[in-house]
């Protein structure tokens, strides 16, 4: 379990940084209160862990929302409307 922990933590800070920060914020409240005895910061950290699941989980769906396949765009005709060029033959012609 130690050695999946810290790649459980670096895994969630990288995909989000900011919600990973809050969540961690507000269970260290949580515990301080929790310990403490201090009702008020313990509620405080809660609401705060709540907050940021909450914030994590919208910007996960905001993010499915933005990944949807762009079309390309073309900057030239899929067609030439003029004709082609004629091939050229190599043809070695000397001038006097």
């Amino acid at each position: 379990m130690n050695a999946l922990w810290p790649k459980f933590l670096k895994a969630a800070y990288r995909k989000e940084p900011l919600a990973s920060f809050v969540v961690t914020v507000g269970s260290v409240d949580a515990v301080i209160g929790g310990l403490g005895a201090s009702w008020p910061l313990f509620f405080l950290g809660m609401g705060t862990v709540g907050v940021a699941i909450i914030l994590r989980f919208w910007l996960l769906q905001r993010s499915h929302l933005d990944r949807s396949t762009p079309v390309p765009e073309y900057y030239l005709p899929p067609n030439s409307s003029r004709p082609q060029l004629p091939i050229l033959n190599i043809k070695k012609r000397h001038l006097p």
